[in-house]
């Protein structure tokens, strides 16, 4: 028997003040999201951010549950059922948060008294960062590094680059009439600019040394990783140079982030007279609080603010049955 294990970031267990500080706690103090010495983020983090963000992080919680209760959660957790009738009787699928429930930690020590002859980790972070796959893998490590027998195991760390993976992107992109929009923007998630100085091999690493190409030097540069997702679906959509933008959101204080800055291009964009904008959210593979309310919400009012008029966010993968089919195909590539 093998084990399959998918690993999302995780959500507060409900919208509310303490869940969200329970959460926030977790996942702010890990040093590989704020690389900064253990006293000095443990006094920013528990004496500034947390008690000065729990309450609005609260509201914006609200705004992303629904019926079903946290997207992110029930979208992986469906993802998962999906995948354990697409795998097969020889596998065991499971899926856990790496901060908050279900937690990484206990799931992984339910699985260390199973006999499996493999075990295949995933991180569900289509571009490698320090601050989520690298995070999730010293867990995983630090977990398994105790277990009596440690079976043979892979860790897929990123997948940005694998052609399912790019279908699938392109695939729902086109199912949205790109011609229809006087502009696309692909916007990923931001990154310090630190963290990315951290991870680039390229000696002088600079953003238009790793915009320009992504190599096996840069390929865990978080930058790099981004732009060339771009390039492939862009490829794939026969998009034009001066069809799309790139931008990166979900900035935090004051450190310079990797720019440019999705909200400003969205203002940027909407001055210059563009009414209909079609955004793709290529580091997030289901819903969650940066596509549902940032996007969708915030990001709506601000093009409308400028002059624009709507903004359309192109779906998650989610538990698509062409995202399960890709993933199967990717987990199974032992060639990756």
């Amino acid at each position: 028997m093998k084990a399959l294990l998918l690993i999302n970031l995780g959500t507060p267990d409900a919208p509310d003040k303490k869940s969200v500080k329970k959460y926030l706690k977790e996942f702010l103090n890990d040093p590989r999201v704020i690389d900064f010495p253990t006293l000095k983020r443990s006094l920013l983090v528990n004496g500034i951010i947390v008690p000065f963000r729990v309450k609005g992080s609260t509201e914006i919680y609200k705004e992303v549950w629904d019926e079903k209760g946290s997207p992110l959660l029930y979208n992986t957790e469906e993802l998962t059922k999906k995948m354990k009738t697409a795998m097969g009787d020889d596998w065991e699928v499971h899926f856990a948060m790496r901060y908050q429930s279900p937690s990484l930690e206990n799931k992984l020590k339910e699985m260390e008294h199973k006999a499996y002859s493999e075990v295949v980790i995933v991180p569900l972070y289509p571009q490698y960062a320090s601050s989520s796959s690298g995070s999730t893998a010293q867990k995983v490590m630090e977990v398994m590094s105790k277990w009596e027998v440690i079976p043979t195991f892979r860790m897929i760390n990123s997948f940005f680059e694998k052609e399912e993976f790019i279908d699938v992107l392109a695939e729902n992109g086109a199912s949205y009439n790109v011609d229809a929009y006087d502009h696309v923007l692909f916007s990923y998630h931001g990154l310090p600019e630190r963290h990315i100085k951290k991870s680039c091999k390229i000696e002088g690493c600079t953003a238009e040394i790793c915009t320009s190409a992504c190599k096996v030097e840069n390929m865990y540069c978080y930058r790099s990783a981004c732009y060339e997702t771009t390039r492939r679906v862009v490829a794939k959509l026969g998009l034009k140079e001066e069809q799309y933008s790139v931008g990166f959101q979900s900035r935090l204080g004051k450190d310079p982030w990797i720019r440019p800055y999705s909200d400003v291009t969205i203002e940027e964009l909407a001055k210059k007279g563009v009414k209909k904008l079609l955004v793709f959210s290529p580091a997030f593979v289901a819903d969650c609080l940066e596509t549902i309310v940032e996007i969708g919400s915030e990001y709506q009012e601000i093009f409308e603010e400028h002059g624009g008029e709507k903004i359309q966010l192109v779906k998650s993968m989610n538990s698509d049955d062409n995202w399960v089919k890709a993933l199967k195909s990717i987990v199974l590539d032992k060639s990756y």
